[in-house]
């Protein structure tokens, strides 16, 4: 039997008035896998083989492969499968989704290698080894103190044999010198640091070299990347998701680029798009387009729509051959 209680959780300050919320206990147990399956067939899916749908549950678990299912749902509340629902679809879906997140990876850690390369190349050359904890190169002062703080913590951190030695040696300034910091820390302190500049023609001079008219289009797309690998680095879902963070897409480029007027900046896709762009830049004979359209034909119930492909998307000048 559940209950129903007003706990301080439940209520939220609205304006000089408290608004309350009733909370229903959580009452669900836990169920094993042959429960599982016949609760999945009482919803009808269709299942063929009962102990190879065990074995996958065994390895992905229930509730992150209902990412997957919950699209065919023909009822979100009851969770009625819509008709000809198969659990093998879903596998097949979870398994696409992860080839993919292993191939965007792959792309991500070329562009984050190359921005770090560059980044230490040419503020080091006008501004010294010791440019990061120059206040007077940043725009947003707090910015600065929050990235400085970071800094330390992931340098100190780092377990990499040239910051020990560096240490050993060392212990002015707080820091060692940008070539060997920049190495250690996160990409998502890489991107605040790199935004955070106030050197604009330095940084469009680096935009350049991904073959960007503009620094503001190279923020935007290492924001977007960030958030973009936070998600594959907790193997959370890429199919089918909003993105929250969503990069500027220019309606033209110097190379080879897409027609932007239906695409949704909130969707894969776009990701996709930005990550193949930077990937010609940086490796001009690359493989990532290739093996994005082999992925994705040979897994032909997945719906690319729902991550923003629009029709004949293959036929743009980014992805032909």
């Amino acid at each position: 039997m559940s209950t129903v209680s007003t706990t301080p959780l439940a209520n939220a300050y609205q304006g000089g008035t408290f608004a309350f919320y009733t909370i229903m206990d959580y009452i669900k147990q836990p169920l094993d896998y042959p429960q599982i399956i016949a609760m999945l067939k009482q919803r009808n899916l269709l299942i063929g083989d009962d102990g190879q749908a065990i074995k996958q549950l065994k390895i992905i678990s229930y509730f992150r492969l209902a990412n997957y299912l919950r699209p065919m749902e023909q009822d979100k509340v009851t969770h009625i499968f819509k008709p000809n629902s198969h659990f093998d679809n879903a596998i097949d879906l979870y398994y696409f989704d992860k080839k993919l997140r292993a191939l965007i990876f792959t792309a991500i850690q070329s562009f984050e290698v190359a921005l770090r390369s560059k980044l230490i190349h040419y503020y080091s050359l006008k501004y010294g080894a010791f440019w990061l904890i120059d206040r007077g190169l940043f725009s947003d002062k707090k910015i600065f103190s929050d990235c400085t703080m970071r800094i330390q913590q992931e340098v100190y951190r780092s377990k990499e044999d040239f910051i020990q030695e560096h240490f050993d040696k060392y212990d002015n300034p707080i820091v060692p010198p940008a070539w060997k910091t920049l190495e250690v820390v996160s990409f998502g302190t890489l991107s605040r640091i790199f935004c955070n500049l106030s050197d604009n023609s330095l940084k469009k001079k680096i935009a350049r070299e991904f073959n960007l008219p503009q620094h503001k289009y190279l923020e935007s797309w290492c924001k977007s990347v960030v958030a973009l690998r936070n998600n594959l680095a907790h193997h959370s879902r890429t199919w089918n998701r909003i993105y929250p963070i969503q990069p500027q897409l220019p309606q033209s480029l110097t190379g080879d680029w897409i027609d932007t007027s239906s695409v949704p900046n909130n969707r894969l896709y776009a990701q996709l798009c930005c990550l193949a762009y930077l990937q010609n830049a940086i490796h001009p004979v690359n493989s990532f387009g290739q093996q994005l359209k082999q992925l994705i034909s040979s897994h032909q119930n997945v719906d690319v729509t729902a991550m923003g492909f629009p029709i004949n998307w293959n036929n743009q000048p980014l992805w032909s051959d």
